[in-house]
């Protein structure tokens, strides 16, 4: 049996869903007309009620929800909308820092073919290693958390279960993945040591499935900043992507990002990256 899977930073639920034009409906006319069966959510900035309130319409359609808000209100909060129903959800990943944060939602998909896990998660950006006081408090946080939550990734690989952690991970792990890499050598995001992260969960069991079956791809990107050209010009980072275990990886046949068809029917300044697994 089949199973398609997106992950996408939605930039905030409620203005996500807005009607901005008869040309660009949001997140819902997206969600009503993507062939899709798990939709994994970052950036919700809403608690759970908010986020019901926006997602109404897809909830009454048949979809199913998971939530994990952040204690900080408007910030972060991730989420999982199933078309198959929601078995157990678990918050976090053990950790005392980062648990409330909203930043890493797992749950099981009762009537997959096959035991099936699917976690959202949501990875602080980080800074750059500056001297700057708020740099370093930001590169020393994202430090922390890639050092806890490697170490629980893990041990995830290595469950039975197929397991997806897909999200926006903030790091972009190949010059691939980057338009402008050379001039992002030191931005967060492309740090060494954050890329040599993702390099270490590679060599350690998990599939990068949206890499693997285009190794030879430029991208393709999942976000544009807002500002300038960057959009137009195809400027983006792929940074949005679904790390899968071996048995759910060798499932992988196909991989999109939906990428708007101008800068005026964006919903987000990231893309839907949807995997399908056969």
């Amino acid at each position: 049996m089949s199973i398609t899977i997106s992950t996408v930073n939605v930039n905030g639920v409620r203005a996500a869903v807005k009607h901005r034009s008869e040309a660009n409906r949001g997140l819902l006319a997206w969600l009503a007309d993507a062939a899709v069966d798990v939709v994994l959510l970052q950036e919700v900035r809403a608690d759970e009620d908010q986020a019901r309130e926006a997602l109404a319409p897809a909830l009454d359609d048949g979809w199913h929800l998971a939530m994990s808000a952040s204690v900080v209100k408007g910030h972060a909060g991730v989420g999982v909308l199933s078309r198959l129903p929601i078995g157990q959800a678990r918050i976090g990943f053990g950790s005392n820092e980062f648990d409330r944060t909203g930043r890493y939602l797992e749950v099981d998909v009762d009537g997959a073919a096959e035991p099936l896990t699917v976690a959202s998660l949501y990875l602080p950006k980080g800074a750059a290693a500056t001297s700057e006081p708020k740099d370093v408090a930001k590169f020393d946080e994202k430090v922390r958390f890639l050092d806890e939550f490697g170490q629980y990734l893990r041990k995830l690989a290595r469950r039975r279960r197929q397991v997806v952690v897909g999200g926006d991970w903030n790091i972009a792990h190949a010059e691939a993945d980057i338009k402008n890499w050379k001039g992002n050598r030191k931005s967060p995001g492309f740090l060494p040591h954050e890329r040599a992260w993702v390099g270490e969960l590679l060599d350690e069991g998990w599939s990068d499935v949206a890499r693997d079956l285009a190794p030879d791809e430029e991208g393709p990107y999942t976000w544009w900043s807002w500002r300038g050209k960057a959009f137009d010009n195809d400027s983006g980072w792929r940074i949005d992507y679904q790390l899968a275990n071996r048995s759910l990886a060798r499932r992988a046949v196909k991989a999109t990002v939906d990428r708007a068809a101008a800068y005026d029917l964006r919903w987000s300044d990231h893309a839907p990256m949807t995997v399908v697994y056969d």
